[in-house]
């Protein structure tokens, strides 16, 4: 792709607004609000982190198997565009089937098959950038792309969010389809890619099996730090203020084990012996998934912290105004850091979002009103858009070009495998806190957002700048 062409930045970019308007509508405001129809009060966040546990296993399992595919089709309109477009249209059926649901385990099932649709287009979509982009504008494309994924909140709050308050889900389920079906066409009629002649000479049987043990493994990790804490919670006993204190620090411990952990060895069941030869890949998606594990805590729980804790009337349109501060800030952000990383390099943005994170989420803990909250989340929202422009422009950098759907599949482990950390072991612990003493849970999990954030720093000196390298040396 020619620098010329500005507007191939755009298209190209256009399905991850359509990906973005499904879970930002699904995971903050959607599946909570029905899930808490089918299920009792005091264990919503339980069912709730289940239902979004299990779904993100099933994006962390489809999703590198689909740029997998990709990455081998020699389909005549390319690699990535027929993966994208059936992904799509599938997702947009599934929402419909969302709307009939009739009970928690129904809504599970429906979930779960829209988790793999969405991730048959997510996973062939995230190898765009690598195949038509050039190296050094790639900043500014991963920019783009992150203002495409930030955008949606702004659109979710007017839209969804007020449908939602009002009843009207099977219109806001429309909306949702519409944008996902109506991106992905115009990126399918715009996008050129040129077909494969033969496909490359990839080993697909291994690296397939190699995706199913990467799931089974980080589904045991996560599932094995879950069970230790609530068998932990189980066995503590005494003043509540002690039981709230001495469960958050293990809920921390929990999390980053299940992180670290979890990205260890799955990386290296899901990739292979090539990874030995790329150990800064392994860091980048540590980093990667430090910081969304946060973020997914705060947008996972921000409904039902809205509703319990705020006690704000109209809760679904309070969250979506809140989603429309952080977005607008995440959008500012995500525009101006782009060409930034392009220009400065990666890892001080990098440290720079996860500071600005971690303070807005201690902020958002001392909160007690809408007004502070909406101006702490803004900030963690500033945060948020440059880590997604650089994050994602720094990892463009450290995967192989013939393999980049492979490898930026596995790194969903960074994005299915934050969801899924989040939900599975910050569910449990809300209710659990909760129990002990009112909105103690939501504190609790916060908390372990803002050290996830200042930990997502302290990995950087692991992951060389390649690109300033890489540049230095011409």
């Amino acid at each position: 792709m020619r620098r010329t062409r500005w507007y191939h930045y755009i298209t190209l970019n256009l399905p991850w607004f359509g990906l973005t308007m499904v879970s930002g509508s699904m995971t903050p405001l959607i599946l909570p609000f029905l899930v808490q129809q089918f299920v009792p009060a005091a264990s919503k966040n339980s069912f709730y982190g289940d239902l979004r546990f299990y779904g993100l296993m099933v994006a962390l399992l489809v999703q590198p198997v689909a740029g997998l595919l990709s990455d081998r089709s020699t389909s005549r309109w390319g690699r990535r565009r027929p993966f994208i477009l059936v992904g799509a249209l599938l997702a947009a059926l599934l929402l419909g089937g969302i709307g009939l649901a009739a009970g928690y385990w129904p809504l599970f099932a429906l979930s779960l098959l829209l988790q793999a649709a969405a991730n048959v287009t997510h996973g062939a979509l995230q190898g765009v950038i690598p195949d038509l982009v050039p190296h050094q504008w790639r900043g500014t494309a991963s920019g783009i792309k992150a203002l495409m994924e930030v955008l949606p909140l702004v659109v979710i709050a007017l839209t969804v969010a007020r449908l939602l308050d009002t009843g009207r889900l099977w219109t806001a389920l429309l909306v949702i389809g519409g944008a996902l079906l109506s991106a992905v066409l115009v990126m399918v009629a715009t996008t050129r890619e040129e077909p494969l002649p033969a496909p490359p000479n990839l080993p697909i049987k291994e690296s397939v099996l190699r995706v199913g043990a990467l799931a089974i493994a980080f589904l045991l990790i996560v599932r094995g730090f879950r069970a230790a804490l609530l068998w932990l919670g189980s066995q503590v006993a005494g003043d509540p203020e002690a039981v709230v204190l001495a469960m958050g620090g293990a809920g921390l411990l929990a999390t980053v084990g299940a992180i670290v952990l979890g990205v260890w060895y799955s990386v290296r069941m899901g990739i292979g012996p090539a990874i030995r030869k790329r150990p800064a890949f392994t860091w980048w998606v540590v980093n990667r998934l430090l910081f969304l594990a946060a973020i997914g805590i705060i947008q996972g729980f921000s409904l039902y912290y809205v509703q319990d804790v705020l006690e704000a009337p109209n809760a679904a349109s309070v969250t979506g105004q809140l989603m429309t501060m952080v977005g607008l800030c995440t959008v500012v952000s995500a525009v101006v850091s782009g060409p930034l990383a392009d220009l400065l390099g990666r890892k001080a943005l990098l440290a720079a979002a996860g500071a600005l994170a971690a303070l807005g989420t201690v902020a958002l803990l001392a909160s007690s009103t809408l007004p502070m909250v909406y101006l702490s989340s803004s900030v963690v929202g500033l945060g948020a858009g440059t880590f997604m422009a650089t994050n994602w422009a720094l990892g463009t950098d450290l995967v192989p070009v013939a393999e980049s759907g492979r490898f930026l599949g596995v790194s969903n482990l960074a994005g299915a495998g934050a969801g899924s950390v989040a939900a599975g072991i910050g569910g449990p612990l809300a209710d659990l806190l909760n129990a002990q003493r009112a909105d103690a849970g939501y504190l609790a999990v916060f908390g372990i957002a803002a050290a996830c954030f200042l930990l997502s720093i302290l990995v950087l000196p692991r992951i060389p700048e390649s690109y300033k390298l890489s540049v230095s040396a011409k």
